[in-house]
Protein backbone atom coordinates (compact mmCIF):
# COMPACT_ATOMS: atom_id res chain seq x y z
CA UNK A 1 0.00 0.00 0.00
CA UNK A 2 1.33 3.35 -1.31
CA UNK A 3 1.02 6.45 0.57
CA UNK A 4 -2.02 7.94 -1.05
CA UNK A 5 -3.79 4.59 -0.74
CA UNK A 6 -2.89 5.40 3.33
CA UNK A 7 -4.21 8.49 3.39
CA UNK A 8 -7.44 7.53 1.59
CA UNK A 9 -7.96 4.27 3.79
CA UNK A 10 -7.33 6.51 6.84
CA UNK A 11 -9.64 9.47 6.25
CA UNK A 12 -12.26 7.05 5.14
CA UNK A 13 -12.03 5.32 8.61
CA UNK A 14 -11.91 8.62 10.17
CA UNK A 15 -15.15 9.90 8.87
CA UNK A 16 -17.17 6.28 9.15
CA UNK A 17 -15.95 7.06 12.53
CA UNK A 18 -17.40 10.40 12.41
CA UNK A 19 -20.87 9.87 11.10
CA UNK A 20 -22.75 7.85 13.51
CA UNK A 21 -23.18 10.68 16.06
CA UNK A 22 -25.18 12.45 13.54
CA UNK A 23 -27.53 9.21 12.87
CA UNK A 24 -30.90 8.05 14.15
CA UNK A 25 -30.94 4.67 16.17
CA UNK A 26 -31.19 2.23 12.77
CA UNK A 27 -28.56 4.08 11.60
CA UNK A 28 -26.42 3.34 14.08
CA UNK A 29 -27.41 -0.07 14.14
CA UNK A 30 -26.51 -0.43 10.45
CA UNK A 31 -22.98 0.92 10.75
CA UNK A 32 -22.85 -1.81 13.91
CA UNK A 33 -23.73 -4.38 11.67
CA UNK A 34 -21.80 -3.83 8.91
CA UNK A 35 -18.67 -4.04 11.24
CA UNK A 36 -19.66 -7.48 12.82
CA UNK A 37 -20.79 -8.55 8.93
CA UNK A 38 -17.16 -7.84 7.73
CA UNK A 39 -15.40 -9.62 10.50
CA UNK A 40 -17.15 -12.64 9.00
CA UNK A 41 -16.10 -11.69 5.32
CA UNK A 42 -12.71 -10.91 6.26
CA UNK A 43 -12.98 -14.80 7.29
CA UNK A 44 -14.27 -16.25 4.25
CA UNK A 45 -12.09 -13.99 2.02
CA UNK A 46 -9.36 -15.96 3.37
CA UNK A 47 -10.83 -19.22 2.71
CA UNK A 48 -12.02 -18.16 -0.68
CA UNK A 49 -9.92 -15.98 -2.35
CA UNK A 50 -6.81 -16.57 -0.54
CA UNK A 51 -6.79 -20.31 -0.02
CA UNK A 52 -8.78 -21.02 -3.08
CA UNK A 53 -11.82 -23.32 -1.64
CA UNK A 54 -15.51 -23.12 -1.95
CA UNK A 55 -17.48 -22.05 1.33
CA UNK A 56 -21.41 -21.82 1.47
CA UNK A 57 -21.18 -22.82 5.68
CA UNK A 58 -19.81 -19.05 6.78
CA UNK A 59 -23.72 -18.37 8.80
CA UNK A 60 -22.97 -21.81 10.59
CA UNK A 61 -19.77 -20.38 12.26
CA UNK A 62 -21.40 -17.00 12.52
CA UNK A 63 -24.03 -18.86 14.43
CA UNK A 64 -21.43 -20.98 16.61
CA UNK A 65 -20.31 -17.95 18.01
CA UNK A 66 -23.31 -16.67 18.52
CA UNK A 67 -25.20 -18.45 20.85
CA UNK A 68 -21.63 -19.12 22.11
CA UNK A 69 -22.04 -15.69 23.98
CA UNK A 70 -25.84 -15.85 24.37
CA UNK A 71 -25.59 -19.30 26.72
CA UNK A 72 -22.58 -18.26 28.58
CA UNK A 73 -23.24 -14.22 28.94
CA UNK A 74 -26.89 -15.53 30.67
CA UNK A 75 -24.83 -17.29 32.78
CA UNK A 76 -22.83 -14.58 34.18
CA UNK A 77 -19.62 -14.77 32.12
CA UNK A 78 -18.06 -11.58 30.86
CA UNK A 79 -18.42 -10.69 27.01
CA UNK A 80 -14.12 -10.91 26.83
CA UNK A 81 -13.94 -14.21 28.54
CA UNK A 82 -16.65 -15.62 26.10
CA UNK A 83 -15.15 -14.28 22.78
CA UNK A 84 -12.27 -16.41 22.60
CA UNK A 85 -14.30 -19.27 23.39
CA UNK A 86 -16.57 -18.50 20.54
CA UNK A 87 -13.44 -18.03 18.24
CA UNK A 88 -11.96 -21.27 19.51
CA UNK A 89 -14.82 -23.84 19.53
CA UNK A 90 -15.00 -22.37 15.64
CA UNK A 91 -11.05 -22.81 15.35
CA UNK A 92 -11.66 -26.31 16.45
CA UNK A 93 -14.74 -26.82 14.29
CA UNK A 94 -13.05 -25.53 11.49
CA UNK A 95 -10.31 -27.82 11.52
CA UNK A 96 -12.87 -30.58 11.51
CA UNK A 97 -14.62 -29.54 8.24
CA UNK A 98 -11.36 -28.78 6.88
CA UNK A 99 -10.63 -32.62 6.29
CA UNK A 100 -13.50 -32.97 3.45
CA UNK A 101 -11.55 -30.23 1.77
CA UNK A 102 -8.66 -32.57 1.50
CA UNK A 103 -10.84 -34.84 -0.66
CA UNK A 104 -13.13 -32.70 -2.73
CA UNK A 105 -12.67 -29.46 -4.67
CA UNK A 106 -15.17 -26.58 -6.19
CA UNK A 107 -18.91 -27.11 -6.32
CA UNK A 108 -18.15 -30.33 -4.36
CA UNK A 109 -16.88 -28.87 -1.61
CA UNK A 110 -19.70 -26.16 -2.16
CA UNK A 111 -22.36 -28.41 -1.24
CA UNK A 112 -20.19 -30.06 2.08
CA UNK A 113 -20.42 -26.63 3.37
CA UNK A 114 -24.03 -26.75 2.62
CA UNK A 115 -24.57 -29.63 4.22
CA UNK A 116 -22.79 -28.14 7.28
CA UNK A 117 -24.46 -25.31 7.26
CA UNK A 118 -27.87 -26.68 7.26
CA UNK A 119 -27.15 -29.32 9.94
CA UNK A 120 -26.11 -26.72 12.44
CA UNK A 121 -29.50 -24.86 11.79
CA UNK A 122 -31.15 -27.83 12.57
CA UNK A 123 -29.33 -28.56 15.72
CA UNK A 124 -29.95 -24.38 16.40
CA UNK A 125 -33.80 -25.01 16.09
CA UNK A 126 -34.29 -28.39 17.53
CA UNK A 127 -32.26 -28.21 20.58
CA UNK A 128 -34.57 -25.99 22.57
CA UNK A 129 -33.20 -27.16 25.90
CA UNK A 130 -29.67 -24.60 24.70
CA UNK A 131 -31.02 -22.79 21.98
CA UNK A 132 -34.88 -21.76 22.83
CA UNK A 133 -35.47 -23.33 19.15
CA UNK A 134 -37.47 -21.39 17.11
CA UNK A 135 -38.27 -18.83 19.97
CA UNK A 136 -34.26 -17.54 19.92
CA UNK A 137 -32.60 -16.41 23.03
CA UNK A 138 -33.46 -13.20 24.32
CA UNK A 139 -32.04 -10.49 27.05
CA UNK A 140 -28.20 -11.14 26.05
CA UNK A 141 -26.37 -8.39 27.75
CA UNK A 142 -23.79 -6.00 26.07
CA UNK A 143 -20.33 -6.20 26.96
CA UNK A 144 -18.99 -4.17 29.67
CA UNK A 145 -15.19 -2.63 29.70
CA UNK A 146 -12.84 -1.74 32.39
CA UNK A 147 -16.46 -1.78 34.45
CA UNK A 148 -18.19 0.26 32.21
CA UNK A 149 -21.30 -1.15 30.52
CA UNK A 150 -21.48 -0.98 26.77
CA UNK A 151 -25.33 0.13 26.83
CA UNK A 152 -25.64 2.90 24.64
CA UNK A 153 -25.85 2.43 20.73
CA UNK A 154 -22.62 5.11 19.90
CA UNK A 155 -20.51 3.05 22.52
CA UNK A 156 -21.19 -0.27 21.13
CA UNK A 157 -20.50 0.83 17.42
CA UNK A 158 -17.03 2.65 18.54
CA UNK A 159 -16.20 -1.13 20.72
CA UNK A 160 -17.05 -3.31 17.24
CA UNK A 161 -15.49 -0.60 15.11
CA UNK A 162 -12.40 -1.12 17.22
CA UNK A 163 -12.35 -4.69 17.00
CA UNK A 164 -13.06 -4.79 13.35
CA UNK A 165 -10.02 -3.02 12.55
CA UNK A 166 -7.97 -5.25 15.30
CA UNK A 167 -9.35 -7.82 13.26
CA UNK A 168 -8.30 -6.89 9.95
CA UNK A 169 -4.83 -5.59 11.53
CA UNK A 170 -4.32 -9.11 12.70
CA UNK A 171 -4.96 -10.73 9.02
CA UNK A 172 -3.08 -8.61 7.30
CA UNK A 173 -0.26 -9.22 9.20
CA UNK A 174 -0.90 -13.00 8.48
CA UNK A 175 -1.71 -12.29 4.75
CA UNK A 176 2.16 -10.73 4.49
CA UNK A 177 3.77 -13.25 6.46
CA UNK A 178 5.07 -16.76 4.79
CA UNK A 179 1.71 -18.54 5.60
CA UNK A 180 0.09 -15.68 3.47
CA UNK A 181 2.08 -16.24 0.25
CA UNK A 182 1.47 -20.07 1.15
CA UNK A 183 -2.24 -19.59 0.50
CA UNK A 184 -1.54 -17.08 -2.23
CA UNK A 185 0.64 -20.19 -3.79
CA UNK A 186 -2.10 -23.01 -2.84
CA UNK A 187 -4.55 -20.80 -4.77
CA UNK A 188 -2.55 -20.10 -7.62
CA UNK A 189 -1.31 -23.48 -8.48
CA UNK A 190 -1.37 -26.06 -6.29
CA UNK A 191 0.63 -28.81 -7.76
CA UNK A 192 3.38 -26.02 -7.89
CA UNK A 193 3.04 -24.81 -4.19
CA UNK A 194 3.07 -28.68 -3.25
CA UNK A 195 6.56 -29.23 -5.48
CA UNK A 196 7.48 -25.38 -3.58
CA UNK A 197 7.56 -27.41 -0.49
CA UNK A 198 3.64 -26.04 1.14
CA UNK A 199 2.33 -28.61 2.69
CA UNK A 200 -1.24 -28.68 1.29
CA UNK A 201 -3.08 -30.37 4.01
CA UNK A 202 -1.89 -28.04 6.82
CA UNK A 203 -2.78 -25.28 5.01
CA UNK A 204 -6.17 -25.85 3.98
CA UNK A 205 -6.88 -26.98 7.24
CA UNK A 206 -5.68 -23.71 8.86
CA UNK A 207 -7.38 -21.30 6.39
CA UNK A 208 -10.88 -23.25 6.67
CA UNK A 209 -9.87 -22.95 10.89
CA UNK A 210 -9.15 -19.04 10.59
CA UNK A 211 -12.03 -18.76 8.53
CA UNK A 212 -14.08 -20.27 11.15
CA UNK A 213 -12.75 -17.82 13.90
CA UNK A 214 -13.25 -15.02 12.30
CA UNK A 215 -17.01 -15.93 11.83
CA UNK A 216 -17.33 -16.66 15.17
CA UNK A 217 -16.11 -13.39 16.57
CA UNK A 218 -18.41 -11.58 14.18
CA UNK A 219 -21.30 -14.19 15.49
CA UNK A 220 -20.24 -12.92 19.30
CA UNK A 221 -20.64 -8.96 18.49
CA UNK A 222 -23.67 -9.99 16.20
CA UNK A 223 -25.39 -11.51 19.54
CA UNK A 224 -24.15 -8.52 21.67
CA UNK A 225 -25.65 -6.51 19.02
CA UNK A 226 -28.99 -7.50 18.45
CA UNK A 227 -29.65 -8.65 22.15
CA UNK A 228 -31.94 -11.42 20.20
CA UNK A 229 -30.70 -14.41 18.12
CA UNK A 230 -32.89 -17.05 16.51
CA UNK A 231 -31.78 -19.78 14.14
CA UNK A 232 -32.86 -18.01 10.74
CA UNK A 233 -30.40 -15.49 10.92
CA UNK A 234 -27.95 -18.15 10.80
CA UNK A 235 -29.34 -20.40 7.91
CA UNK A 236 -28.03 -21.18 4.07
CA UNK A 237 -29.20 -17.60 2.78
CA UNK A 238 -27.12 -15.73 5.06
CA UNK A 239 -23.88 -17.45 3.95
CA UNK A 240 -25.15 -17.16 0.78
CA UNK A 241 -25.28 -13.32 1.54
CA UNK A 242 -21.86 -13.69 3.29
CA UNK A 243 -20.04 -15.14 -0.07
CA UNK A 244 -21.50 -12.30 -2.13
CA UNK A 245 -20.19 -9.77 -0.22
CA UNK A 246 -16.95 -11.43 -0.78
CA UNK A 247 -17.35 -12.50 -5.04
CA UNK A 248 -18.91 -8.46 -5.48
CA UNK A 249 -16.19 -6.78 -4.08
CA UNK A 250 -13.27 -8.80 -5.02
CA UNK A 251 -12.33 -12.18 -3.96
CA UNK A 252 -8.38 -12.55 -3.13
CA UNK A 253 -8.17 -8.68 -2.72
CA UNK A 254 -7.94 -7.50 1.35
CA UNK A 255 -10.11 -5.17 0.70
CA UNK A 256 -12.79 -6.69 -1.37
CA UNK A 257 -14.77 -7.66 1.69
CA UNK A 258 -15.37 -4.15 3.43
CA UNK A 259 -16.63 -2.99 -0.73
CA UNK A 260 -18.46 -6.05 -0.91
CA UNK A 261 -20.20 -6.31 3.04
CA UNK A 262 -21.25 -2.06 2.09
CA UNK A 263 -22.70 -2.98 -1.24
CA UNK A 264 -24.37 -5.69 0.52
CA UNK A 265 -25.97 -4.34 3.68
CA UNK A 266 -25.63 -0.48 2.43
CA UNK A 267 -27.19 -1.32 -0.96
CA UNK A 268 -30.90 -2.91 -0.15
CA UNK A 269 -31.49 0.13 2.35
CA UNK A 270 -30.60 2.53 -0.27
CA UNK A 271 -33.51 0.95 -2.68
CA UNK A 272 -36.10 1.24 0.02
CA UNK A 273 -37.72 4.03 -2.50
CA UNK A 274 -38.18 1.12 -4.56
CA UNK A 275 -40.56 -0.20 -1.98
CA UNK A 276 -41.60 -3.69 -3.04
CA UNK A 277 -39.15 -3.59 -5.81
CA UNK A 278 -36.25 -3.00 -4.31
CA UNK A 279 -34.94 -6.28 -3.93
CA UNK A 280 -35.92 -7.16 -7.36
CA UNK A 281 -33.73 -4.01 -8.14
CA UNK A 282 -31.19 -5.21 -5.86
CA UNK A 283 -30.46 -8.43 -7.44
CA UNK A 284 -30.45 -6.81 -10.91
CA UNK A 285 -27.97 -4.42 -10.02
CA UNK A 286 -25.72 -7.16 -8.56
CA UNK A 287 -26.61 -9.72 -11.58
CA UNK A 288 -25.12 -6.67 -13.80
CA UNK A 289 -22.31 -5.61 -11.37
CA UNK A 290 -21.27 -9.43 -12.12
CA UNK A 291 -21.45 -9.61 -15.53
CA UNK A 292 -19.49 -6.06 -16.12
CA UNK A 293 -16.93 -6.42 -13.43
CA UNK A 294 -16.46 -11.06 -12.64
CA UNK A 295 -13.62 -9.83 -10.43
CA UNK A 296 -15.86 -7.68 -8.24
CA UNK A 297 -15.62 -3.97 -7.58
CA UNK A 298 -12.32 -3.81 -6.78
CA UNK A 299 -10.82 -4.94 -10.02
CA UNK A 300 -12.46 -1.65 -11.44
CA UNK A 301 -8.62 0.25 -11.26
CA UNK A 302 -7.19 -2.72 -13.20
CA UNK A 303 -10.13 -2.41 -16.09
CA UNK A 304 -9.64 1.36 -16.12
CA UNK A 305 -5.79 0.76 -16.56
CA UNK A 306 -6.24 -2.24 -19.39
CA UNK A 307 -9.19 0.46 -20.91
CA UNK A 308 -6.03 3.55 -21.16
CA UNK A 309 -3.64 1.35 -22.69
Amino acid sequence: MNRRQMIVLVAGLALYAALPPFLKTYGVYLMTFLCVYLMSAMGLNLVVGYAGQMSIGQAAFFGIGAYHVAILMKLGLPFLAVLPLAAGSCFVIGLALGFPALRVQHHYLAFTTLGFNVMIYLILRNEQSWTGGTFGLSGIPRPSLFGHELNGNLEFFYFAFASTIVLALLLAWLLRSPWGRAFAALRDNPIRAESLGVNITAYTLLAFAIGAACAGVGGAYYAALVQYIEPTAFNVPASLMMLLAVIVGGSGRFFGPLVGTVVVILLPEWLRFAQNWYLMVFGFAVVALMIWLPGGVMSLPDRFRRSAR
